[in-house]
């Protein structure tokens, strides 16, 4: 008996006793250190301290001081939580010291530059090698890689780990944005409408009414770029509705998908970015209201958006250049080899991969048809409309209506600035798919059956284009997990210049930070904060008073957002390139490189011409005259004719 209770009772009084002496020593210690779970080296990150109220409390009455390897630090309280700021700079032994307790951990912060690495790779490998797929989930692969090598794990390790970090972490993570579900479900049914409207004789009946209109190339990309314009509240919308309605029509006009892919893009954003009523006020004012609390400005934000639109050159110039190389028929570069080939007879350099890639041949209308262009304008003009109705339902603010002291555009723009655009694009989609069935199976122009085949191949269409989107979007993760941005900006800024060279400087900086992370309003959101306060302080330690460094900041502010397109112009990992390729189904690879000459040509004016001088007070009644001047010499003179047939 007594061997049983030495076997059984003893052991299990010493663990109930070992139970009681962990809780007692897990009470004692007031305070357990939660650290990021990516660090890397030179970048302000997160510590979070959780403790108990009562321990708040003495360190609020200063009895106990927060000190990380032995110097004082600033927190924050949030819900019972400690914030700390820490950069880590090297492999360490961090301790955290509060009072007579103490937390110490060894943290090996994976170094700066090798944020670089994995855009640097995606960006490369899709130029040289023409495939998108591989060299975004390469790009995805070398940033996990690099996280995981980096928490203590061996390389043979760290190469599953990345694998699986890919799909289980980054690529869900991806999805599960609600924006990001929100375009992709948004791209599917435009393309199931394209598809249906394609079938039912709708586009063709829209192609014959445009042939009045665009009977030759030259008026053929006349029309898309007039289309591109006019659709501008949203960069998306422009996008998808342009290079879907206008394919068949420059397909005719042997004008290479390529021309269109850069029509298509770069009149979406670039309207986007300079009209007073667009998706994108919203979401500017608030980046342009986060930098002037910081420096105490008492302008509105929706003043210093409106001071600053004069000098955004890159847009304005990008649209005025694009109707020179239109007018003047003049290409140069790759575009000029595209287009030559366009006009004998291939539609694009790469025609078989589009077929194979986006399915044209599902495009082809039914037999037996009479194409009518309401079957297809109606749907087009629910889209338009829709979406413009959206925007302003979800962002209706009666006060913002009822007050007198706004303009009627000023109105409008902050209830638009204000909306859900992801709402607003679903709801006009869904519409627009509803109305094209509608008219199909009300005329009997196709059975219910092959409605359906029609709607669910529109789908499949989309599938290759959604699949680079979501490696992107995953890839753009990456970045902001290893702080591509602030190596860049880090880079940058270093260099100490006087405040009139910091536009063009910021120019730069913009795009390349959009270029190297896909994302035009990422960049936005990372320099506004950081660039607009430096830009003010800089501006009065030269000894400039408010208005001279209220120009600075206005010019600055245009810089960031010009940069942004620019780089994203540039990105074959941009989300609105994508789009451009897939609604004009272009070879996405082959719309990088022949949009890249062209959109350099107008960064490099718009530079030159366009912020250096304005930052150095030249009136922009010279500049705009002198930069479309330099343009259309441009085109004259090193654009080669292509033939208009």
């Amino acid at each position: 008996m007594i061997q049983l209770l030495r076997k059984t009772v003893l052991p299990l009084l010493l663990l109930v006793s070992f139970y009681n002496f962990k809780s007692f020593a897990d009470q004692t210690n007031p305070f357990s250190v939660e650290y990021p779970s990516i660090i890397v080296a030179k970048v302000k990150q997160t510590i979070t301290i959780k403790t108990n109220a009562s321990f708040i409390d003495q360190i609020k009455s200063d009895q106990l001081q927060i000190l990380i390897n032995g110097n004082n630090t600033t927190y924050e309280i949030e819900d019972s939580n400690l914030k700390l700021k820490y950069k880590f700079t090297q492999k360490e032994v961090v301790q955290i010291q509060i009072g007579e307790f103490a937390d110490t951990i060894e943290i090996n912060p994976i170094p700066l530059w090798l944020s670089i690495l994995p855009p640097l790779i995606a960006i490369l490998m899709a130029l040289f090698f023409k495939e998108v797929l591989l060299a975004l989930f390469i790009g995805l692969f070398t940033g996990t890689l690099i996280i995981y090598s980096y928490k203590g794990t061996s390389i043979f390790i760290a190469f599953f780990k990345a694998i699986f970090a890919i799909s289980d972490t980054y690529v869900i993570n991806s999805v599960h944005d609600s924006g990001h579900i929100s375009i992709i479900v948004f791209s599917m049914l435009i393309g199931s409408m394209v598809t249906l409207i394609s079938r039912n004789g709708g586009m063709q009946g829209i192609v014959n009414i445009l042939s009045r209109f665009a009977n030759t190339a030259k008026s053929g990309q006349l029309v898309t770029w007039f289309l591109g314009v006019l659709i501008f509240f949203d960069d998306y919308a422009n996008t998808l509705v342009v290079g879907n309605t206008m394919r068949p029509v420059t397909d005719r006009l042997k004008v290479s998908r390529e021309k269109l892919a850069y029509i298509v893009d770069s009149t979406a954003a670039p309207v986007a970015s300079v009209a007073m009523i667009t998706t994108w006020i919203g979401i500017e004012l608030s980046y342009i209201q986060s930098a002037t609390v910081q420096i105490n400005v008492s302008e509105s934000p929706y003043s210093i958006f409106l001071n600053s639109l004069p000098s955004r050159f890159y847009p304005f110039f990008t649209l005025i250049f694009m109707l020179f190389l239109i007018y003047k028929g003049k290409d140069y570069g790759p575009m000029y080899k595209a287009e030559k080939l366009a006009r004998q007879n291939h539609i694009s350099s790469q025609d078989s991969n589009i077929q194979s890639s986006n399915g044209d041949n599902e495009l082809e209308m039914a037999a037996d048809i009479t194409p009518k262009w309401y079957n297809a304008g109606i749907p087009i003009l629910i889209v338009i409309l829709g979406t413009l109705a959206g925007l302003l339902y979800t962002g209706w603010d009666a006060s913002v209506w009822a007050d007198t002291s706004l303009g009627f555009g000023k109105k409008l723009s902050h209830v638009i600035g204000a909306s859900d655009s992801y709402s607003a694009l679903l709801w006009s989609s869904l519409s627009a798919v509803l109305a094209a069935v509608a008219l199909t199976l009300g005329q009997k122009i196709m059975s219910l059956q092959e409605t359906s085949d029609s709607l669910l191949k529109g789908f499949k269409t989309m599938l290759t284009a959604i699949l680079i989107l979501i490696l992107a979007w995953a890839l753009a993760d990456i970045t902001k997990d290893l702080h591509t941005a602030d190596f860049i900006s880090n880079i940058l800024i270093s260099v100490n210049i006087a405040p009139q060279l910091l536009p063009a400087l910021t120019f730069v900086l913009a795009a390349v930070i959009a270029f190297s992370t896909g994302s035009s309003w990422g960049t936005m959101a990372i320099l506004y904060p950081l660039i607009l306060p430096a830009s003010w302080h800089l501006s009065h330690s030269f000894g400039m008073i408010d208005m001279e460094s209220m120009n600075i900041f206005y010019i600055t502010v245009s810089a960031i957002l010009a940069g942004s397109v620019l780089g994203d112009h540039c990105s074959p990992i941009s989300d609105t390139t994508i789009l451009s390729s897939l609604a004009s189904s272009c070879n996405h690879i082959e719309h990088v490189r022949t949009q890249l000459p062209y959109a350099l040509t107008v960064g490099a004016v718009s530079i030159f011409v366009g912020l250096i001088p304005a930052a150095y007070g030249v009136p922009y009644w010279i500049i705009f005259p002198v930069g479309i001047l330099s343009l259309y010499l441009i085109v004259h003179f090193f654009g080669k004719k292509v033939e208009n047939k």
